[in-house]
């Protein structure tokens, strides 16, 4: 199981995302970390482990308040052996856009309608998609969701409504989806609580994982990832 830390940043600092609700979002100030500057956040999580891949969100992107780009370039020139995979949004692909070797754009569902995802066919799957749900609900585009055409190689599972929970991954909905889909590698988001959480998604197919919560009280350990 690779554990990928999760970042989510709003009005510039680092926040505690919690079941979805973005406006309740409060900067972080756990165990592991007592600050919400990004640099230190990502320092206590390279203290747990040597991670090599790293998600972030811009919040203010995907609800159109605004973005972190500056502060993301800043983040992506100081750990160039970490690649980053970016969610803001809505991303309209340009290829005439200078982007950092060591980034991935992650294209959530939730930003796209049915009219608007042709546009994802540009990345040429050069991207991680991710399937965003709320309460069993699919949110946005659902054509993106019945049509495995669009889709990359890696496919994030965003259980939004677990985000944060402590209620444990939607096991069922993610068994199903490797199930349905066996030649493709899908990455687990939402509720992942402790190793346990782990072991039953790596027995479900599931060998990526989303986590931030885990990671900030300490009940994911050094020991359990390099266990897994």
């Amino acid at each position: 199981m690779k554990i990928i830390p999760v970042i989510d940043l709003k009005n510039g600092v680092v926040v505690h995302a919690r079941q979805g609700n973005r406006e309740r979002y409060e900067p972080i100030n756990t165990d592991l970390c007592k600050s919400s500057d990004i640099f230190q956040v990502i320092e206590a999580f390279l203290d747990v482990y040597a991670f090599d891949t790293f998600y972030i969100a811009d919040l203010d992107a995907i609800t159109h308040q605004g973005s972190h780009d500056l502060l993301i370039a800043d983040v992506l020139s100081h750990y160039p052996q970490i690649t980053f995979w970016i969610d803001k949004g809505y991303q309209k692909y340009d290829e005439n856009a200078q982007s950092a070797s060591n980034t991935l754009p992650v294209l959530g569902s939730e930003s796209y309608r049915n009219d608007t995802i042709a546009e994802i066919k540009a990345y040429k799957k050069n991207f991680i998609l991710s399937l965003d749900y709320s309460k069993a609900n699919a949110l946005g585009a659902d054509h993106l969701f019945s049509d495995p055409s669009f889709w990359p190689g890696n496919i994030i599972i965003m259980t939004l409504d677990r985000v944060g929970s402590n209620h444990g991954p939607d096991l069922n909905k993610l068994t199903k989806f490797c199930r349905q889909y066996p030649d493709k590698k899908f990455i687990a988001a939402g509720g992942i609580r402790n190793k346990r959480d782990c072991v039953l998604l790596s027995k479900a197919g599931i060998h990526q994982a989303l986590v931030a919560s885990a990671l900030h009280s300490r009940a994911i350990k050094p020991e359990d990832i390099t266990g897994f």
